[in-house]
């Protein structure tokens, strides 16, 4: 599931693709997998919504932003409407998991010899 050719891009990965790996892979059991799974999207979901930013290394760091509220324009009529303030999530891959979605993922993990040779 996780090594599928790059050719196959289109593929979207569910919560029933994420418990599968972990029974695949950590020998837990299908409903044990899926709690675990459940359990760490819940706490990564919970710590966003008080606010906080969730940093997982060598992946990326979740957080939350404050937006002002500011005039938007409708792209049709051209007609101004406010856009009241929210809170946005957004996402920050780190320097190692953008070197290995382009394919320079080393062997030996080391981001920073990575980033000289290139």
């Amino acid at each position: 599931m996780w090594g599928r050719a790059m050719t196959d891009q289109s593929k979207t990965v569910t919560r029933v693709d994420l418990c599968e790996a972990v029974y695949q892979k950590v020998g837990l059991s299908r409903t044990e997998s899926s709690a675990f799974v459940e359990l760490v999207l819940k706490e990564i979901t919970d710590c966003l919504e008080k606010g906080e930013t969730v940093k997982l290394s060598s992946f990326g760091s979740f957080m939350v932003r404050k937006k002002g509220q500011r005039i938007g324009r409708n792209p049709k009529t051209g007609t101004e409407v406010p856009i009241s303030p929210r809170r946005v999530m957004v996402f920050k891959p780190s320097a190692i998991l953008k070197q290995r979605i382009n394919g320079q993922h080393r062997a030996n993990g080391d981001a920073s010899k990575a980033q000289q040779e290139a």
